[in-house]
């Protein structure tokens, strides 16, 4: 007999090269722009505030252009149908808020996590502990396109192929991560599905990193 899992599954998603893919706009090649906009990629302009100043001692302003991985409105959709959605990024929040409040204008997430709330290890920098977000390791994921970012909690990651402009067919959203996130939110246990499909644990290993205290 299959238990019904008693609360949402909590799908934590990484932002650059999982649901989006960003380019400083003075660099961006008009030749990748003109053909992704021809493939009917979306995107937008986003103004951004830097850490940096400029010589005078103001913030300064980097302007961004941002692409949107194919499905991503309906992949936000249909998840937050079944699960709660938590932004957990790397990125710094003046780059990272104003990008999210854009893809993000219904307020799907219910939680928005930047770099501070990543963990430095001696084997790699921002990394993503998901026991900041929950205590039961039975009913998280977290996607994201750099393994390194479940060192922590590896039997929880799903990887994703990385994001760029050039790849306007691309489709990971809908075709291949939602029907397991479909999956996982019906397991009342995540982890020995994600274990089977991954190994997330021997790839750490085979980079030279102990599997102690993994659960």
């Amino acid at each position: 007999m299959t238990l019904t899992p008693k609360y949402a599954l909590q799908v934590v998603l990484d932002l650059d090269e999982t649901l989006v893919c960003a380019y400083e706009t003075s660099s961006l090649p008009p030749l990748l722009l003109n053909k992704a906009t021809e493939a009917g990629l979306k995107w937008f302009e986003l103004e951004c505030v830097s850490p940096d100043k400029d010589k005078e001692g103001k913030l300064k302003i980097n302007y961004v252009t941002v692409f949107e991985r194919p499905g991503l409105d309906e992949f936000l959709n249909q998840l937050s149908e079944f699960a709660e959605l938590v932004l957990f990024t790397a990125g710094l929040e003046g780059y990272a808020r104003p990008l999210v409040d854009r893809i993000d204008t219904e307020n799907r997430f219910s939680l928005r996590l930047y770099r501070p709330s990543t963990t430095s290890t001696e084997y790699q920098e921002h990394v993503k502990d998901l026991s900041c977000i929950s205590n039961d390791p039975c009913r998280i994921v977290l996607v994201d396109n750099n393994p390194f970012s479940f060192l922590l909690q590896p039997l929880n990651g799903i990887p994703c192929i990385p994001f760029s402009a050039g790849q306007s067919h691309d489709t990971q959203l809908l075709d291949v991560l939602l029907p397991l996130l479909k999956y996982l939110s019906q397991q009342n246990d995540v982890r020995p599905v994600l274990s089977e499909k991954f190994h997330m644990p021997e790839w750490f290993q085979k980079q030279g990193i102990p599997a102690s205290g993994w659960t």
